[in-house]
Formats: C-alpha cells, structure tokens, sequence
C-alpha cells in the first residue's frame, strides 16, 4: 500500500502553504495556518491509541502536523492561536471505512444514471462530502461509483475547490456480469449490454487483472470487489458467491503488485469465505459470517467492516410501500437484524473492527449513528471510537499519520462537549473538527463558509 500510496500522498498529507493575501482573509474567516501554532486547551483528550482518557490536555499544532502533547494548560506564545475545548473531549479525526459519495438512496435512485450526467452527480457529491466532514468524518474510504465521481471529489478536497474528507477511494466496484455491482443490471433491449472489465465487469482471470490495472490507471487507491449478491441491487439473490477462486486470487495478486489493499462487499458465506482465502484486506457487511470464517479472519488479519447503519435504514424503509422494487423489499427487511446480531458474534469472538457505514445508503452527515448501534450490540464505547481511529488507520496502512493523537500524526481532531464513553450518542453532535491543522467546525458551527483556499498540493 505504501508505494502506491505515495502517488497521491503528496497531494493529501504534504506541507500546506500560506501566503499574505490568505492571511489577509483574517478579517473575514480565521485560518489557524496563519499563526506560528495553534494551542488546543482540552478539557478531555481520548488519544486514539491506549483506550485511556487524559484530563486537562494541550495539544500543539503546527501547519498540518500535530508537534506535542503536554499535561495542563500550557502558555501560548504571542504569535499563537488558543483553541478554548477545555468543556469538551478531543478525539483523533474519526474515519469512515465504507462510503459512496456519489449517491445517497431515494426512491427513484435506479433511474438517476438515466436523468443526471456526471457533472449532476460530482455538484451533488460535493455537498455530501461536506456534510460528512462536518460530523466529524476527517477520512474515508469511498467504496464504490461509476469510476469518475470520486476520483475527482478526491482532488477536487486536494486543491481546495470544495470542502470534504481526505478521501480514499476504489473508483468501480469489481463485479461478474450480472453480479451486485455491474452497473447494466436491470437494463433491457437496446440498454443491455457487456460492461467488460475496464467498467469493472470480469470473467475469468484475465479480465480480473486488467479491472484491477484498469482501476490504477483511473487514479483509484484500493481496489472493492462484490464477492456475493447485495440487497440493493436489481437482482433475487443477495447472498451467491459471485467470483470464482481463481478470479478473487487474481485481483488480490494484481492488487498486491500495485500496492493497492482489497475491500470486498460480502453478505453470504462462501463468498466471504472465498474472499478471506484469497487474502483480501477487509470484509465489509459480512450478514451471514459462520465462525468458520471468523476464525479465518482472526488466523489471517482480515478486518470486518460492519455497515450497521445501512443495515438498519435498509429494514426501516422496507416496511415503506413502493420504497423500494419488489426485489430489493425482501432482501432489506431481512438484512438489519441480521447484521448486527452477526457484529455482536464476531466482536465477542475477537474478530478485527474497522468502523464504516455505508452512508450513501443511509444518510450522509448520520455517520456516527454506527456508533449507538455498534455499543448496543455489546461492543465497549472506547472500543467503537478506536475502530473509527487507530483500527481505520490501520486498514488503510495509514496509521503512522492518521488515527491517533501524537506528535508527528496529522492534525486531525474533533471535540464533543460532554463524555462519549459515558454517552456514545455525543458524538452524533461533533462541535469542533480540524483536518490538516484547519479548523472547519468550531461551536457547532461552520467555520468556513465555502472554499477559497488549498489544502496540500
């Protein structure tokens, strides 16, 4: 992941650069890269890393980079930014595993490729992009779109055009012809057609190394494969495998060559467990997962990614007449009970957690709901906060700039007021959020209203 990482970890984590006129905008909107550091009084600090709570905490920002941690309130200099949370409890910048910003579902969302073009859907993006940061989501991995959406919103957060979360994305989802993701399904007549694996669509081994070196040439940083049925898409079935062995090994050693790690949508069990044997980096959903897969998962590192949100705003909607076509309403009542009774198991049985939600599904800026959910199935709250910290940061293999708060980490932060180990629902109401040492959210308030400046070139 590293080497391929650092074709675009210049444009996401290098040094941020201010000139006169930026700071001139003081007068109007306060950048904290304009003063020589920024000092962070916290009232509580929950460090990502250690599951420990640290009182009365100051937090050292310099440019983009966090450069202490020390007990007390400490003095700022003259030329120096105070941040007053000392009411609040600081965490690292939270970070959603699983997204699709290019969508949020509604009912007529199966027609949405007919009536809106790219430019509709990037315009559309970008507003879900800010909804998430300002909840508090200052990373996330977008698991899947047309293969143009998300590339760009990526850059488009890079150069300061909008304002969003550092984004991670895999571009197209993999899929087989007629599998969850092959975007020609339900499509008739003249609309019908072969996708073929430069659209993400393979069969056999071949096409599966060219959708992934298809997915590299497209700017992507990961690879998302469907290695079963999905419960929204246009088909019976949401739990068949859908890949062949040998086609599931073939992306992961062609991923592996490109540095790129592998996520795989998965709900019935011997697509995961295919999956999990050809060495992918994450299961995400995993409804149906057996302790036999689990105890693959455990024996090789794989990370589930659970999506308990989308699971339970799937069974809500299904009980909504005409929400969704018949095909889908079965799958999405039987699906949320399930997913998180198999959460609960697979937490109890020591199975890797890495926080994601399949906001695109559910709504975008509801993030932290997985939290309440992911609590209420037995999981400790300081072990929620740190699957959405340091274990995020690890599935990544980001985690030696992102995910905790260090000296060295990107200055990344979010504050509640109150305590969220003792009340997890606080941080469905973030009140300050910083990505790369720029304050976005302060008293539960926008702080930037609009763009007007770049984030690291």
């Amino acid at each position: 992941m590293l080497s391929f990482v650092g074709n675009h970890f210049k444009m996401q984590l290098g040094s941020f650069f201010f000139n006169a006129s930026l700071c001139g905008l003081l007068m109007v909107v306060q950048y904290s890269s304009c003063y020589a550091e920024t000092f962070i009084h916290v009232g509580k600090l929950i460090n990502g890393r250690d599951g420990k709570i640290y009182p009365e905490q100051t937090i050292v920002v310099r440019g983009q980079a966090i450069v202490a941690v020390k007990s007390g309130f400490q003095k700022p200099g003259q030329n120096d930014l105070v941040v007053d949370l000392r009411a609040h409890t600081v965490l690292p910048g939270l970070m959603d595993m699983h997204t699709h910003l290019m969508m949020q579902h509604h009912k007529k969302v199966y027609s949405d490729k007919f009536f809106l073009n790219d430019a509709d859907l990037a315009f559309r993006s970008s507003q879900y992009a800010r909804r998430t940061l300002l909840a508090g989501f200052t990373t996330v991995r977008d698991l899947g779109d047309n293969g143009v959406i998300s590339i760009s919103l990526r850059q488009a957060i890079q150069k300061g055009w909008v304002i969003g979360p550092r984004i991670f994305t895999s571009g197209k989802s993999l899929a087989t012809t007629g599998g969850h993701a092959d975007p020609t399904n339900g499509q008739k007549g003249r609309f019908k057609q072969d996708a073929g694996p430069e659209n993400g669509v393979i069969n056999g081994v071949d096409d599966a190394r060219k959708a992934v070196r298809s997915r590299y040439k497209d700017g992507a940083d990961l690879i998302k494969l469907t290695a079963t049925g999905g419960v929204l898409s246009l088909a019976a079935n949401g739990q068949n495998p859908q890949f062949m062995m040998e086609e599931l090994k073939a992306v992961v050693a062609t991923a592996r060559d490109y540095g790129m790690t592998v996520a795989v949508h998965a709900h019935g069990t011997e697509g995961m467990k295919r999956a999990v044997l050809a060495g992918v980096d994450s299961i995400e959903h995993g409804t149906y997962m057996t302790d036999e897969v689990m105890d693959l998962m455990k024996e090789r590192g794989t990370y589930m990614v659970p999506t308990l949100a989308a699971g339970a705003w799937v069974a809500k909607k299904a009980n909504e007449d005409d929400y969704f076509p018949a095909v889908v309403r079965p799958k999405a009542a039987a699906i949320g009970p399930v997913i998180q009774r198999t959460f609960a198991r697979a937490h109890a049985a020591g199975v890797k957690i890495a926080f994601g939600t399949d906001s695109g599904v559910s709504p975008h800026g509801d993030n932290a709901y997985e939290f309440e959910l992911m609590v209420a199935a037995g999981m400790p709250p300081m072990k929620a906060i740190q699957s959405a910290t340091i274990e995020a940061a690890k599935l990544l293999k980001m985690d030696d700039k992102l995910g905790t708060v260090e000296p060295g980490k990107m200055a990344d932060l979010v504050a509640v007021k109150g305590d969220p180990i003792e009340d997890i629902r606080l941080l469905q109401a973030v009140d300050f959020v910083m990505k790369n040492g720029i304050i976005y959210k302060q008293n539960g308030r926008e702080k930037l209203q609009g763009s007007g400046r770049s984030e690291p070139e």
